[in-house]
């Protein structure tokens, strides 16, 4: 089947597999390639289950057999919607061994989100798991069933209503050996990934099987992944970050043992890290924050604990400090983007780096600009907006052509949309070029929020901004001016908002009712004053 992706230059892909920077692996191959290796050896684990390497092939197998007789075939996309649970690590597996696309999906999103993955890939079927919290996500799947004729799948990891079919059910009678001799085209698309989404809704981001195992395998190296390491993850397993950088699959590259916590709270996080040996965990601001002001070094044996990655926003030096003082391991930043490039720190990179720097290129091929307005490249030490390409950098999203030209350039560098510095191939990072709010590493696009609240019957005109936080380092509020003779209070707005069902980590967190926005001489909204000055409403709330 041929799909709307835009692949690298032929020249480019011939000398990428010669040189042996693509392997020639299927994502899933080189998972199966690890079980030879080691067999025994624990793949996978999480509160209430244990997968040896060669456990974990038999039941991938089994389930690549189940979708395939189920009828799904190579090219067929399938959005994914599964929290931390070893059935997301199962269809994955299973997905991209028959060379079906999971489209990956996040746990928050909720219908508006779901259904703009559904129309933007033409997906087929649905994985989801029935209730998460307090979230029945088959409700939502009939709903989307009716409105998307082509959706002829939705697997529940769990009690399935009419119309769906439980993930046990599937695999009843399963023959893996009906798929024995199936083949992979490494050349072809692994994953979809979701995009930070700094216009209107996320786009497609098509990995390549050949591109994907080398995003894992550089990232691993970089990370200093062997055998012996112990990685847990503790946020979404779909974002790139979790699943590829290094994540999952670079722990599954090197023969590691991927340990799935419990939760996100502190207690049992490091419970786990205590009782499976964690070697390095994944985190995020948000978490890193809380657990230095927790005390959580104290209260449970971290000597396994060797690195703390932190990725999605910029940890600040002194809590990379206090980070490697409390709990005895080595800080690591990873920066970079689900379009491809990856900057990480090494393990014994010097202190300026190590505290400072937001890492440099996992490969020696990723080739790295900072440009100006104009797209001239700028001195060392100035700022600009980070371009790139490499052999694991996309060349365009998924069927979008107009995106397309705006996000890469006419020779194939991919707009990165950050603003940063650069000394030789360390990266600094400084913010966004576009619009766009970082909470914690959730990408909160303005443009997408503001249209939303221009639907509300009393407003008039609204600017989403980014105000400071100290956990999250920025959270949304809504800047409003409502129409005249009426009021709009906070509770109103989020009430209209939910009823749009949008991912809650969307949800401005304060709302400034303003008579008039600050504008510039010709006519525009000045957003950095207009930021500055509920910065500065912030700081003088009680």
């Amino acid at each position: 089947m041929t799909l709307p992706f835009t692949p690298w230059p032929p020249d480019l892909a011939t000398r990428y597999r010669t040189t042996g920077l693509w392997e020639g692996l299927g994502v899933t191959a080189m998972v199966a390639r690890t079980a030879e290796r080691f067999p025994d050896k624990t793949a996978v684990v999480a509160a209430d289950r244990r997968l040896t390497y060669a456990a974990l092939i038999d039941e991938v197998d089994t389930l690549a057999a189940a979708f395939a007789a189920r009828g799904l075939r190579a090219g067929d996309r399938v959005v994914v919607q599964l929290p931390n649970i070893v059935a997301f690590v199962v269809v994955y597996l299973a997905l991209n061994r028959i060379n079906a696309i999971p489209v990956m999906a996040l746990r928050a999103h909720r219908h508006a989100e779901v259904r703009h993955f559904l129309r933007a890939s033409g997906a087929v079927a649905y994985v989801i798991a029935d209730v998460v919290g307090s979230f029945d996500f088959c409700t939502m799947a009939t709903g989307m069933a009716a409105e998307f004729p082509a959706l002829a799948h939705v697997v529940v990891v769990g009690e399935a209503h009419a119309g769906q079919v439980a993930l046990r059910d599937l695999i009843a009678g399963a023959d893996a050996r009906a798929i024995a001799a199936l083949r992979v085209d490494p050349s072809s698309v692994s994953t979809m990934l979701l995009s930070g989404g700094t216009t209107s809704m996320s786009k497609l981001i098509p990995r390549t099987h050949d591109d994907y195992v080398l995003n894992a395998r550089l990232c691993g190296a970089a990370a200093g992944f062997d055998a012996d390491t112990v990685f847990m993850a503790i946020l979404p397993l779909g974002h790139n970050y979790n699943l590829a950088s290094p994540g999952m699959l670079g722990t599954f590259y090197f023969g590691g043992t991927v340990v799935i916590a419990p939760s996100t709270e502190t207690d049992a996080i490091f419970a786990m890290v205590e009782r499976e040996g964690v070697t390095v965990l994944a985190a995020a601001v948000p978490l890193i924050s809380n657990w230095l002001h927790d005390g959580v070094a104290g209260r449970f044996d971290l000597s396994s604990l060797e690195v703390v990655q932190n990725g999605g926003a910029r940890l600040p030096p002194e809590l990379r400090a206090r980070l490697r003082a409390a709990f005895g391991c080595t800080p690591q930043e990873i920066y970079g983007t689900a379009e491809g490039l990856i900057n990480m720190t090494r393990l014994d990179d010097p202190d300026d780096v190590l505290l400072e720097s937001s890492g440099s290129p996992v490969s020696e091929h990723d080739e790295i600009r900072v440009v100006d307005d104009t797209d001239r490249d700028v001195p060392d030490g100035t700022s600009g907006e980070l371009l790139t390409r490499g052999p694991y950098t996309i060349r365009g999203y998924y069927d979008a052509p107009q995106k397309n030209r705006e996000a890469f350039t006419a020779d194939g560098f991919y707009r990165m949309g950050d603003i940063v510095r650069k000394r030789g191939r360390q990266v600094y990072t400084e913010g966004r070029r576009k619009d766009l709010i970082n909470r914690g590493g959730e990408k909160i696009s303005c443009e997408e929020v503001e249209n939303l609240i221009f639907a509300h019957p009393k407003v008039q005109t609204v600017v989403l901004v980014a105000m400071p936080d100290p956990v999250f380092g920025e959270k949304a509020c809504a800047c409003v001016i409502v129409k005249p003779g009426e009021s709009l209070t906070f509770d109103e707005l989020v009430q209209f908002l939910r009823a749009q069902q949008i991912a809650s980590f969307k949800l401005p967190e304060r709302l400034e009712v303003m008579d008039s926005f600050p504008i510039s001489p010709v006519g525009k909204i000045m957003k950095r004053e207009l930021r500055d000055l509920v910065a500065a409403q912030v700081a003088a709330s009680p």
